[in-house]
């Protein structure tokens, strides 16, 4: 499956209510998919899925979906492969962090972040890449961060579940290669979405780090296009993708950067 044929392919998008997520149901949806969009705020759902009808000329569907939830992660599921068919492309978005000293944090929070970074993405991976392995083709693109490649104070949880979605997804993509499923990461760094108005409540850490962050427009049509690839990874901004590469060959100059140039929180 390339790009030129996402035409009628059920391409499902959890966290798919704003920022990122919301722009790759778009994109999807001017390749002709079919768009099913999940996320927590049944409020902003419809709406994204009445744009991908009108982008797409297609049905796209909604669920209210909590991915800390196994039940409900099960339950809608279940709904998808019964009202809509079987999965195409799945990409796991839905995702938060806050950016706290690790000795003032809650654990509750950190127990919940969790819970939703990877925990719950792993829930769902599971139950579409049985239903893949059995068609003998799908794509999986799991949202990470840069955080997972290059640790920086006050993300210690964050980074923590990143550095494991990281892990997860490389270990995946060998599992699943033999069948015809791909796996590709998705390494960001900051994106101006409003993922940062729970993580950097104040707005000093983008307003500091301008340059480096990205377009959600932008980034969710890099993603689309790679749908149906064999890509490995995609990391932005460059700049920081160098930065990771130090942070791995020279740990040294690694922890230089990460406790300076790059951490601005």
């Amino acid at each position: 499956m390339s790009v030129q044929n996402l035409m009628n392919k059920v391409v499902v998008v959890t966290g798919g209510s704003a920022g990122l997520g919301e722009q790759i149901c778009y994109e999807a949806a001017k390749k002709g998919a079919i768009v099913v969009v999940c996320a927590r705020r049944i409020n902003l759902i419809g709406k994204v899925k009445e744009r991908c009808e009108e982008l797409s000329g297609k049905p796209a569907f909604d669920y209210q979906l909590n991915v800390a939830d196994p039940e409900n992660v099960e339950h809608v599921f279940e709904k998808i492969q019964a009202e809509v068919g079987s999965i195409d492309v799945l990409v796991n978005n839905a995702g938060f962090g806050i950016f706290e000293n690790f000795v003032d944090i809650n654990m509750d929070l950190a127990k919940n972040m969790f819970e939703v970074n990877i925990l719950g993405m792993m829930f769902f991976t599971q139950k579409t890449a049985i239903q893949m392995v059995e068609k003998g083709h799908g794509h999986i693109i799991n949202i990470a961060s840069m955080a997972g490649k290059m640790a920086t104070a006050k993300s210690t949880v964050y980074s923590a579940t990143k550095f494991a979605v990281l892990g997860f997804s490389n270990a995946l993509r060998l599992e699943l290669k033999p069948a015809g499923v791909s796996v590709t990461t998705v390494n960001p760094g900051p994106i101006h979405t409003e993922f940062f108005d729970k993580a950097d409540p104040s707005g000093d850490y983008l307003s500091s780090i301008d340059r480096l962050v990205l377009d959600p427009n932008k980034l969710a049509k890099e993603i689309v296009n790679a749908m149906g690839t064999c890509k490995r990874e995609i990391n932005r901004p460059r700049a920081m993708e160098v930065a990771a590469r130090f942070y791995t060959l020279f740990p040294h100059i690694g922890d230089f950067l990460a406790g300076g140039l790059f951490n601005k929180k």
